[in-house]
């Protein structure tokens, strides 16, 4: 029994890569998000259409035994009837049990608790692979509800296809050679049935998955209205909008309960059209049969047949009608899905890229365009050349191009002209993992996970000891106050949780953290995306120190405007529209009285322009 178990739990590998990109149609987003399960789902097909002819057998079993019972005289119980209670027996006590249990374990044990992570796997998997400018232009919130929906939706699909479409064609499929094998007239009847059903569905089910398609659409506005007002819950407070943000999420649940209505309203028109066709079903079989028995050409038994069959096809019918509602409405949010979750990713490793970068050398961007697709110029002919080890300040106005500048050579986008070389290397010709596991970088909006302290800052080196991650805390200056931490559940010090995006911190703690993960990293090339910002005066000089020897030996890139920060870096280089304006060390620049010299003015009475 173990053997059988262990064998039906690894038909479907649940955590299988798909090959290539999602298709934008139906079915063959269906095969890329199911394949590797089509042994499962052919099992399960084999052993639904099993269970089928078993439930036929027992209708057929009951008009043997009417009909035998009909011919027998009283008296010789075994002699007249064992024939019928040998294969009753049989067929009741192990037949059926084993078919009825091989059909319920294909659907509880092989595909539901599989086919769900499969596709959702595949699903989180390729939108993890996306660009920045992807999740820019969307909601966390709703692409983490689309991948449920999604997955959801479509194993539901499978498991009631398997269950309820399948079982029922073979149900039917019987019937229609049952009946045949009692008067082939009984046969007109059902493909009169048969034809009124087909144009029944022909109407309801695009109107169906359009209306159905529409629900799932307002329902993600919905989640999107949530999670835009709780991500921005302190926004919400200081502006005292309250009233504002629920007014917006009335109009959202609003529109969607209209477009729920219109898909109920439907719904129930369709179940009315569907279960009065199955209650035609049986009466059509029954009173067939009884006219066949009244001319002699049928017996009580083959009366007991059809009304049988006719009965359990009616509730079939039934049980159809409300299952073809939910897989219909499950492919409308299928597709809903895909509209979001199958999008080209904009940024993609060549087949031949080298997953090994070696980043101890110069960079260099030569020639650098980028526009981020529109006409408004974000960088523009951009010739630089940093030096191994050299510390680079980049200075400039909002709007300037800083971000940009960092943005491109991480690979968050694709430079649109010229190229970016990393020790003489393309980094679009090693893979977008092999460049940035070489880069560590702490960003003035530090991100923090609703982990551990210890697991956010190991996230820089996932096999870090815990004495490295005390080590790095420390030398951030971070290690006193992790000390301190104490979460909702009790856990305290390094085990305490920092929740969601590291709210429980405080900005400067926040970027401790995000530093010391950085320190951990030790990656060749460090980005300061105003790294200090954050801090107080007295903890940045406690951490400048350290500062001083994370940098060491690496190259650095430093987008800061502090006075302590600019003035100790090797160069610094001016950005105005995405040109460098400006290039020299902070005395040459100042020298020239241009635009860093009057960043320096500004800032020594108490601004710098900042991005």
């Amino acid at each position: 029994m173990t053997f059988v178990t262990q064998w039906l739990e690894k038909l479907i590998d649940p955590f299988a890569p798909a090959n290539g990109t999602p298709p934008k149609s139906l079915i063959p987003f269906a095969r890329w998000s199911l394949s590797g399960s089509e042994k499962a789902i052919a099992l399960a097909l084999c052993a639904v259409s099993f269970a089928g002819m078993v439930e036929l057998t027992s209708a057929a079993f009951a008009g043997w035994v009417v009909d035998r019972a009909a011919n027998a005289v009283p008296g010789a119980y075994w002699d007249q009837f064992a024939p019928l209670i040998i294969f009753g027996l049989v067929f009741y006590m192990i037949v059926r049990p084993i078919a009825l249990t091989v059909d319920a374990a294909t659907t509880s044990v092989v595909m539901g608790p599989h086919l769900f992570p499969l596709i959702i796997s595949r699903l989180n998997r390729y939108a993890l692979g996306h660009s920045m400018r992807y999740f820019e232009n969307d909601f966390a919130g709703r692409i983490s509800q689309k991948c449920m929906q999604t997955a959801r939706s479509l194993t539901d699909i499978v498991i009631e296809t398997v269950d309820v479409v399948i079982f029922s064609f073979m149900m039917f499929i019987g019937a229609l050679i049952l009946m045949g094998g009692i008067d082939g007239r009984l046969l007109i009847g059902f493909a009169v049935w048969g034809l009124l059903y087909g144009c029944a569905l022909w109407y309801f089910i695009p109107r169906v998955m359009q209306k159905s398609k529409a629900r799932a659409g307002a329902r993600t506005v919905v989640t999107g209205q949530l999670v835009d007002t709780l991500s921005n819950i302190a926004t919400v407070k200081l502006f005292a909008h309250n009233s504002f943000e629920d007014r917006a999420a009335l109009d959202a649940l609003g529109t969607f309960r209209d477009r729920a209505l219109e898909f109920g309203y439907l719904s129930a028109g369709f179940r009315m059209v569907l279960m009065t066709l199955g209650g035609i079903l049986p009466v059509m079989s029954i009173l067939g049969s009884l006219y066949l028995w009244s001319i002699g050409q049928a017996t009580v038994g083959d009366i007991t047949v059809t009304a049988m069959i006719g009965s359990r096809l009616s509730m079939l019918t039934n049980r159809l009608g409300f299952t073809a509602i939910s897989i219909f409405s499950s492919i409308g949010e299928v597709e809903d899905g895909m509209q979001t979750l199958a999008k080209t990713h904009e940024v993609v490793d060549r087949p031949d890229a080298a997953t090994m970068l070696d980043a101890h050398g110069p960079i260099e961007f030569d020639r650098v365009g980028f526009s981020y697709g529109s006409d408004i110029t974000a960088i523009q002919g951009l010739d630089l050349t940093i030096r191994q080890g050299e510390k680079l300040a980049v200075v400039g106005a909002s709007g300037a191009g800083k971000s940009t500048f960092v943005s491109l050579l991480l690979r968050l986008y694709d430079v649109e002209q010229g190229r970016i070389l990393i020790n003489g290397a393309d980094i679009r010709d090693v893979t977008q993992e092999a460049l940035r596991r070489q880069i560590s970088v702490v960003r003035q909006e530090t991100a923090m996970f609703n982990r551990s302290a210890l697991d956010n800052i190991r996230y820089g080196k996932p096999d870090a000891t815990i004495e490295e991650v005390i080590e790095a805390a420390k030398l951030a200056a971070a290690d006193d106050f992790i000390a301190d931490l104490r979460d909702g559940r009790g856990r305290t010090g390094y085990d305490a949780y920092l929740g969601e995006r590291g709210v429980k911190l405080s900005g400067g703690q926040r970027q401790r953290i995000a530093l010391a993960r950085a320190i951990l990293k030790d990656a060749p090339i460090l980005i300061l995306d105003e790294a200090t910002s954050a801090l107080d005066s007295e903890v940045e000089a406690e951490i400048q120190t350290s500062l001083d020897h994370v940098m060491e030996g690496k190259t650095v890139i430093a987008i800061a405007h502090r006075l302590s920060t600019i003035a100790r870096m090797d160069r610094i280089i001016v950005m105005e529209k995405g040109r460098i304006a400006e290039i020299g060390t902070h005395s040459e620049l100042l020298a020239k009285q241009g635009i860093y010299a009057g960043f320096w003015a500004r800032q020594s009475g108490g601004f710098l322009g900042a991005e």
